[in-house]
């Protein structure tokens, strides 16, 4: 059976860090393309970062500079390190992937497995 299970969220003042961890089984994780999205209140999904099997990584410019995706493919866990936090990056966080056609996604139909999601609330 295949699995995202994140973890990792939480309540975190402006300006502070917190790391996220995605851990997968039930499929060759190495092999697959790995994304970060999230769903901020009242708004649709929207793709956050990505990381090829390889480690090669983009990110949405609202990010850049502040979060950092990773993988350990020995684990089977992907991580987006998030930094310098703003109220606007309060969301739940899924970790997703195309299992299907194995492809590098943005958009957010084209990811066909999900985890259950992260709260992440930035406030002070």
């Amino acid at each position: 059976e295949v699995q995202l299970q994140e973890s990792g969220g939480g309540l975190v003042q402006p300006g502070g860090s917190l790391r996220l961890s995605c851990a997968a089984s039930g499929f060759t994780f190495a092999n697959y393309a790995m994304s970060w999205v999230r769903q901020a209140p009242g708004k649709g999904r929207e793709w956050v970062s990505g990381i090829s099997g390889t480690g090669g990584t983009s990110y949405t410019d609202s990010v850049k500079g502040r979060f950092t995706i990773s993988r350990d493919n020995a684990k089977n866990t992907l991580y987006l390190q998030m930094n310098s936090l703003k109220p606007e990056d309060t969301a739940v966080y899924y970790c997703a992937v195309d299992l299907r056609h194995r492809r590098h996604c943005r958009d957010i139909g084209d990811f066909d497995t999900w985890g259950q999601g992260t709260q992440v609330t930035v406030s002070s």
